[in-house]
């Protein structure tokens, strides 16, 4: 049977809050009936990208005690990109979750790790966070992607323990992008969050420029992410949650947005379970 056998259906893509009661994965410490709880999580942090992004990045995978595993999808190869992400959502059986858990302590998921420090710059550091009956474990790995196998920065210990890592990496990946016995579907968070800048044309040539499109939701630019850079964030539910859904369907990433008089760029971030609003952006690196 394959180690991340999915369960026969996808949970509803609906699924922002849990609704079903929680079975306790073996070497998980999930807590009985918090369908909410975040159990594994594999991010991206830093790296040479703007603060719009920074603050906007979609985890790579979560997966919460109730199974669910949400991802980022494929997206197009199209500039402008879509306005929404693809965030897609499967479920897995409990069996299947502890053994993940278990499979992530094995890769050297856990409090002290040494992963080095590669001769890579401006690449990302990868994250890993798991939750085990020995509590929250975190490690970092700078460029666990970019970095070479043979980087004369790196000690052998440290070389091996990053090539356990990026194996259990791979191995998350393929649940995603292979799902066995169970189709991914599209989620539908409770609350989509929205990164805000002033608009400014991108000069990227192209011969027709997008159509504004008159924001749904909370007014812009809301409370502010990162004053040094003019970053705000608002946070739509509800039928606001409903109307900008429905708006982003005629827009793309390079749309401006139209809010009391002003043009805003938006980086559109569905939020996770396990997040609330637009406070759980701020700490985003």
């Amino acid at each position: 049977m394959s180690l991340f056998l999915l369960s026969g259906c996808a949970q509803s893509a609906g699924s922002g809050a849990g609704t079903q009661s929680s079975t306790t994965a073996p070497g998980s410490s999930a807590v009985p009936g918090d369908d909410d709880a975040l159990m594994l999580r594999v991010e991206q942090t830093g790296g040479f990208v703007g603060p719009d992004m920074l603050a906007g990045r979609m985890p790579q995978i979560s997966v919460y005690a109730d199974g669910r595993v949400i991802f980022d999808g494929p997206v197009p190869a199209v500039y402008p990109g879509p306005a929404l992400p693809n965030v897609q959502v499967v479920t897995i059986s409990p069996d299947a979750l502890g053994t993940l858990i278990d499979k992530a302590v094995a890769a050297g998921v856990e409090e002290g790790a040494d992963f080095g420090h590669p001769g890579v710059a401006d690449a990302p550091t990868t994250e890993i966070t798991v939750r085990t009956v020995a509590g929250e474990q975190t490690v970092a790995a700078e460029a666990l992607n970019e970095a070479q196998a043979d980087d004369p920065m790196l000690t052998a210990p440290q070389k091996q323990a990053r090539k356990k890592l990026l194996a259990f990496t791979e191995e998350l990946n393929r649940l995603t992008s292979q799902p066995a016995g169970g189709t991914p579907q599209q989620y539908r968070p409770e609350t989509l969050a929205a990164i805000v800048r002033p608009y400014v044309e991108p000069g990227d040539g192209l011969p027709e420029r997008p159509k504004a499109v008159v924001w749904p939701g909370p007014a812009l630019p809301g409370e502010s992410l990162n004053p040094a850079v003019g970053l705000g964030c608002v946070a739509a539910t509800g039928k606001q949650l409903d109307a900008v859904l429905a708006a982003a369907k005629d827009a793309n990433a390079a749309t401006p947005w139209t809010s009391g008089g002003d043009a805003y760029s938006l980086r559109l971030r569905p939020l996770l379970p396990d997040e609330t609003g637009c406070a759980d952006l701020k700490a985003a690196r």
